[in-house]
């Protein structure tokens, strides 16, 4: 391999939203981070609460449309 062209891959402490601070290595600083296998719903099989209101409502709602006749 070639020398001195390659990142540094270094360990680091990221904080996820969650609260859950672990140890992780990258070649990009990262501190926090969204989610986390600690609160994911893959792996925790619950259903987190994101935005109960749908696309087409959304879209509905901002340009004043009705989408019922």
């Amino acid at each position: 391999m070639k020398k001195k062209i390659h990142p540094k891959y270094e360990k680091m402490t990221v904080t996820c939203a969650c609260g859950n601070v672990f140890e992780m290595s990258s070649t990009k600083k990262i501190d926090k981070v969204e989610i986390c296998s600690e609160c994911h719903p893959f792996y925790t099989g619950k259903q987190r609460n994101v935005s109960t209101q749908g696309r087409i409502e959304k879209f509905n709602q901002k340009y004043n449309l009705n989408a019922k006749k």
